[in-house]
């Protein structure tokens, strides 16, 4: 055990020392490379900086503004009929959006039903089976100016429908 622990603190060190040699070994300007990569980077994160902020901003709004909660209560019936308890549907639904947004709801869930019951459970786990499919598709399609994303949002959804499904039964399974 000792010996994984110290080889994962010394994983960071290495690859750079690696990298570093391999570059000096290969008679690369190591430090150019290193500085034309950043500039890269931060034409990059210019370039989504607007994508960010507009949805970070939306997720806020809808959030402050009550619609979530308006939201989790008109789907109540429907949900109820899937085993998904009223206070879930904002977390799916804000999850496709923004992960910290769902977070948030996350720990108002873990703190209103705590975190052993099946509400918490399920959201846990959710959590984990899902991912943030409109943010992910924004920032990397509009990274590259893809302007037609064929079938990536309906096999994104799908995929998102299957963690559902998923996190409900295997919330069932513990709980």
């Amino acid at each position: 055990m000792s010996f994984i622990l110290f080889l994962s603190e010394a994983m960071v060190p290495l690859v750079i020392f690696y990298i570093v040699g391999f570059g000096v070994l290969c008679k690369r300007p190591v430090f150019d490379d290193f500085l034309n990569g950043a500039k890269e980077g931060m034409k990059t994160v210019a370039g989504i900086m607007p994508t960010l902020i507009g949805l970070m901003t939306s997720v806020g709004v809808l959030r402050a503004s009550g619609f979530l909660d308006f939201l989790g209560e008109l789907l109540m019936k429907p949900a109820s009929l899937l085993a998904l308890p009223a206070p879930v549907v904002p977390v799916i639904l804000v999850r496709l959006v923004s992960n910290s947004a769902a977070t948030g709801l996350v720990l108002d869930i873990f703190k209103q039903y705590g975190t052993d019951s099946y509400v918490g459970m399920l959201t846990s786990i959710l959590m984990s089976c899902t991912e943030t499919v409109f943010y992910c598709l924004s920032i990397y399609y509009g990274t590259v100016r893809i302007k037609k994303t064929r079938y990536t949002l309906a096999g994104a959804l799908t995929a998102t429908a299957a963690g559902i499904a998923a996190s409900i039964i295997l919330s069932r399974m513990v709980v």
